[in-house]
């Protein structure tokens, strides 16, 4: 079941959560990573710094960590702005908010969240999200399993990065379903 795989990455990202009870296996996964690796408030996991425009992108965790079970970024100056309403096809993404206010779609359902709730994003269901308070947004996103996902930041988060629209959605294993959402 893909939900056990996320639980299982996941309590090894969150153990204050309690999930650490949780030990389901995994078949064929890779080696994973050993030993501490902290990633510092503000910092990027290898030092890098990624912009979609409408926020930053900080890598906390890395496929290649977790055998491509898990991959973690962190959204930081969320404002006004977000990215096209799509799917994943082969991937659940779970969203904490940190701080401020964000507005997500979820299916044909909208739901305004603030600092420290939370929601899953389940594959193959439209989702969208936007910054929707005063002031911009700061957000974990988890990816399980990791998929793409690291390469299609790497070819979407860059200045005068590709458009984002069906073709390259298509290109790492999304769909394209409309534009990003608006206030209202």
């Amino acid at each position: 079941m893909k939900r056990r795989s996320f639980l299982k990455s996941a309590a090894a990202v969150f153990p204050a959560a309690g999930l650490g009870a949780f030990s389901f296996g995994q078949a064929g996964s890779a080696p994973v990573a050993e030993g501490i690796h902290p990633v510092g408030a503000g910092q990027d996991r290898l030092g890098e710094t990624h912009s979609l425009g409408f926020s930053t992108i900080l890598f906390k965790v890395l496929p290649r960590e977790t055998g491509s079970g898990l991959f973690v970024i962190e959204h930081k100056g969320l404002g006004h702005g977000g990215p096209p309403v799509h799917l994943h096809l082969h991937q659940e993404e779970w969203f904490y908010v940190m701080e401020g206010e964000v507005l997500f779609q979820l299916g044909g359902e909208r739901k305004t969240l603030r600092a420290g709730e939370s929601v899953l994003g389940p594959r193959g269901v439209p989702h969208g999200f936007m910054g929707a308070g005063d002031k911009p947004a700061h957000l974990i996103i988890a990816f399980t399993p990791a998929g793409m996902m690291e390469a299609f930041f790497r070819e979407a988060a860059v200045p005068n990065g590709p458009p984002m629209d069906a073709a390259l959605f298509a290109k790492y294993h999304m769909q394209y379903v409309g534009p990003p959402l608006v206030a209202g």
